[in-house]
């Protein structure tokens, strides 16, 4: 099967999986995992930050975030489409106490003006606090898109000036630095804390970094304990990590193509997407011209050897990553074409 369901399906490489048989490990809760350690320092480095802190995956470092920042009965501001609004198990209001107010944006970007204006009235007693904006980038619903950076600094300039953090739910931060040219540093120094995904291009199996100032991830640490997150000798898998920081970033630039590849070559076919927004490592396409909907189109994929996932009742959703392989791009754009008139 050529699997475009997500990023998230890809193995370890044997380099990784040689780091892990090896890794030297310790008690991570007693902060004894030197393995850990180094990964928390590497991170934070990458992103110009102070300190790290390992999580299970990309939604516990996104509510480790949340409830680091806020208290409970306060509202953050995301996107009416982010992740952890829409993929994160209402945890926001579960964990935290927080209520969203979503801000809806154009491909997952909210335009400042109107981020600034869904800003509480601190002195108006019927309105929560507004104590945290989140930004998406890259952002997954809205088909891997980058942000502007000038959208990410005004709205961090707003927030700055009104005493409200901003957390970056980077779990693609380095698809948007590849894509943009950007470098994770200067994309992380618009946000209070970072979030991002070892397991997804990167290719680690398992786990994700919170990173911010030393005081936020030591106040991150005891959360993240109260989510069951305080492992032990989980080098084994911070090795992988590690692996992933230092031999998988610059790649991602091979995923990016494949799916411009998709994007290009599906709509000369004549499926609706347009190459412009393949800005990353995911190309959006709608199969209305196939006769049939994204999910029995999804079916029809599967029965000739390809998975990917329906987004909306019209589109599909192909990610490209480390297991894909550009002739294997090629061979699902000819099984889209034997669907189109079938």
């Amino acid at each position: 099967m050529i699997d475009f369901r997500s990023d998230t399906v890809t193995k370890p490489t044997q380099a990784m999986r040689d780091a892990m048989a090896t890794a030297e490990v310790g008690d991570d809760v007693y902060r004894e995992d030197p393995t850990v350690v180094r990964l928390e320092e590497l991170g934070a480095k990458m992103l110009g930050k102070e300190a790290g802190l390992f999580v299970c995956s990309g939604t516990m470092g996104n509510q480790v975030a949340i409830m680091t920042h806020t208290q409970r009965g306060d509202e953050l501001i995301t996107e009416a489409e982010s992740h952890i609004f829409y993929y994160e198990v209402g945890d926001i209001a579960m964990l935290s106490g927080v209520q969203a107010r979503q801000v809806p944006g154009k491909r997952g970007v909210m335009d400042p003006d109107d981020v600034k204006h869904a800003i509480r009235d601190s002195d108006n007693i019927h309105f929560p606090r507004t104590s945290l904006i989140a930004i998406e980038n890259t952002h997954n619903r809205g088909g891997g898109k980058v942000w502007p950076i000038e959208y990410v600094r005004e709205i961090a300039a707003a927030a700055r000036e009104r005493g409200i953090a901003v957390h970056m739910d980077g779990a693609r931060i380095f698809n948007a630095s590849i894509a943009s040219g950007i470098t994770p540093d200067v994309w992380a120094s618009y946000a209070d804390s970072v979030m991002f995904c070892l397991s997804k291009g990167l290719c680690a199996p398992v786990g994700s970094l919170l990173v911010g100032s030393r005081d936020y991830i030591e106040r991150a640490r005891k959360n993240r304990k109260r989510l069951g997150g305080g492992l032990r000798q989980v080098g084994i898998l911070a090795a992988a990590g590690i692996v992933a920081l230092e031999t998988m970033v610059d790649r991602l630039a091979e995923d990016h193509a494949n799916a411009k590849l998709l994007a290009c070559e599906l709509a000369g076919i004549g499926y609706g997407t347009d190459p412009s927004e393949a800005e990353t490592n995911m190309a959006m396409v709608n199969v209305s011209a196939s006769g049939k909907d994204a999910p029995s189109f999804v079916g029809a994929l599967k029965e000739k050897g390809v998975l990917c996932n329906a987004v909306t009742p019209t589109t599909v959703r192909l990610v490209t990553h480390h297991d894909v392989t550009t002739d294997q791009c090629r061979e699902t754009v000819e099984v889209f074409g034997s669907l189109l008139h079938a």
